[in-house]
């Protein structure tokens, strides 16, 4: 395809004219300092040329975006339809197989779901039954953690505190655990600032602080550990897999527990030990049910106990297992590019979510606004350059499994002689990822790398209107760019107003938290920025390796 480049000189330099760098310009002759505020926008001035802009295309992008968005439709059917997407789980092979057909009916090439590893077997929650029958009837509000085994049909027990945190504090329940519900952890304290508060939003003067803060962390192989010292560990704390471990071994019939200080919220993870054994299915069946529950109802029944007053609870719990190890895939599709098609644009998030609830704002939303991202450049006709290339994640909440086993088969690793570069490590422009919650973009992290500061601040400045206002130099960590970053590959999150989601990890995060409009400004923002990095004469330039981060290892605030 043609590559249809800006069509007047006016397209280019109508937001980034000669009068910006005049400005700049006057004032260094004078002695003054340049805000960043200022600095980005003589940088703008400054690199029209090399990062053009193509005004008619954003409006385009803008129009179709705003006025015929699906992005509300998708998170509705993700949410409503679809539900929870464990890795590896019926549910999630379920909605890959959807999604692979999303992409070709917006109109994307080799659309594929992509192995990346023999994960283990699959693991999926059918029904769940909880109440408290005595002293008084109570519905509780629990879901069982994942590949933990179901019970023996409806079973009812009677409860009893079984808080063990010291090894000296196993002889106190020895003996007295078997064929009862164990309430296994001490009450969580609930934070009931959030029932007013809600998600907190980042104040403009936070903004302004980010865009200030250019004392980077220490770089280096032993980041983490200087930045998180380990504390010592006391052999004589229990770790998770331990007292699970003793449970079972005291014939436990259920195990019952509660982490959240949410109100209202069931947060559950999996079988402590489940990814050391790869989800084995033998040793999920020879565990123990474990069940998370909301705090109220949690503590309620503890204090109860505390009173030495029994408790009853009737559970029911039926899950299911796979038979066989099978594997886990990520989910590929593309806009071919013309005349530098062999370069590669990528958008992504995380397709994968615990098992609660949908997990609209980890990450359906993130990955609602990448769809229809490409949605919308197909929508407008945009003809790319470079190849733009979206990847849906699974793994993340794991441990980033599918973005590392993808960085690792496709780009490689130069740092690692195992490893090496492949030949798409030079043919990589920049990756770009969205996982923290729904908030609306309001800027970008750049991850240490300042030659990115240049091209960004050019492609922000059509956007200032939509919130686009802010680069820090910081960067963050935790999910699917980190492997990019960490291989040398320019890798960014953008930096949102809302600081992650209303009720993320929990039983809580549906559609009905979103903030639809955020996300509808995030994906036409997405679009853009995705669009003009495939347009330009040069790839994004790259950070020195001195400044790189281990993979998993957080990255500033």
């Amino acid at each position: 395809m043609h590559h249809p480049r800006p069509r007047t000189k006016r397209a280019q330099v109508a937001r980034h004219g000669p009068f910006p760098t005049a400005i700049a310009v006057l004032l260094a002759l004078a002695g003054l300092a340049l805000s960043p505020a200022l600095l980005d926008f003589r940088l703008v001035a400054q690199d029209a040329t090399r990062w053009p802009v193509d005004l008619d295309v954003i409006a385009k992008i803008r129009e179709e975006g705003l006025q015929r968005s699906q992005l509300p439709n998708t998170l509705s059917y993700m949410t409503d339809v679809l539900g929870a997407r464990l890795t590896n789980s019926d549910d999630m092979d379920r909605a890959q197989r959807w999604v692979v057909e999303q992409m070709k009916r917006i109109g994307l090439t080799n659309t594929a779901l992509e192995p990346f590893m023999d994960y283990g077997v699959s693991w999926d929650n059918e029904y769940v039954s909880l109440h408290m029958l005595e002293p008084d009837y109570f519905p509780l509000v629990g879901y069982p953690i994942a590949h933990t085994p179901g019970t023996d049909g409806k079973q009812r027990l009677g409860a009893v505190i079984g808080n063990a945190r010291t090894r000296q504090d196993l002889e106190k329940y020895r003996g007295r655990l078997r064929g009862m519900a164990v309430l296994s952890s001490p009450p969580p304290v609930i934070d009931q600032t959030r029932f007013a508060r809600g998600t907190p939003r980042r104040t403009d003067e936070e903004m302004r602080a980010l865009a200030e803060d250019v004392i980077l962390p220490p770089a280096g192989p032993d980041y983490f550990s200087r930045l998180y010292p380990p504390t010592p560990r006391n052999p004589d704390i229990l770790t998770a897999a331990q007292k699970l471990d003793f449970y079972v071994a005291e014939g436990a019939a259920v195990v019952l527990e509660s982490s959240s200080g949410w109100p209202g919220a069931v947060r559950g993870f999996a079988r402590p030990g489940a990814k050391i054994d790869r989800w084995a299915r033998d040793a999920t069946l020879a565990s123990v049910p474990v069940i998370a529950i909301t705090p109220e109802h949690y503590n309620r029944m503890y204090r109860v106990l505390a009173r030495d007053i029994p408790v009853e609870v009737e559970v029911e719990v039926r899950n299911r297992h796979g038979a066989a190890v099978s594997q886990a895939n990520n989910v590929v599709g593309e806009i071919p590019g013309s005349d530098r098609a062999d370069e590669v644009v990528m958008l992504g998030a995380h397709f994968d979510t615990w098992h609660a609830s949908p997990n609209a704002s980890d990450n359906t939303s993130g990955v609602a606004v990448m769809l229809e991202a490409m949605r919308i450049l197909k929508a407008v006709g945009a003809a790319p350059r470079r190849t733009i290339r979206i990847a849906l994640w699974s793994g993340e909440e794991q441990g980033l499994w599918g973005s590392r086993a993808y960085v690792r088969e496709h780009f490689g690793d130069p740092d690692d002689p195992a490893v090496g570069k492949k030949d798409g490590y030079d043919k990589l422009s920049v990756y770009f990822n969205q996982d923290y919650g729904p908030g609306q973009y309001r800027g970008i992290w750049l991850q240490g790398n300042e030659h990115v500061r240049a091209p960004f601040s050019a492609w922000m400045e059509p956007l200032r209107d939509m919130g686009m206002s802010t680069i820090s130099p910081q960067g963050v960590g935790s999910t699917d760019h980190v492997p990019f970053d960490a291989a040398g590959l320019p890798a960014f999150q953008f930096l949102q107003a809302r600081q992650g989601g209303t009720g993320g990890h929990t039983n809580l995060d549906f559609y009905d938290t979103l903030p639809i409009d955020d996300l509808m400004k995030n994906a036409v923002i997405m679009a853009s920025f995705v669009y003009h990095a495939a347009m330009t004469d040069e790839r994004l330039p790259r950070k020195g390796p001195q400044l790189r981060r281990p993979v998993g290892a957080p990255y500033g605030p």
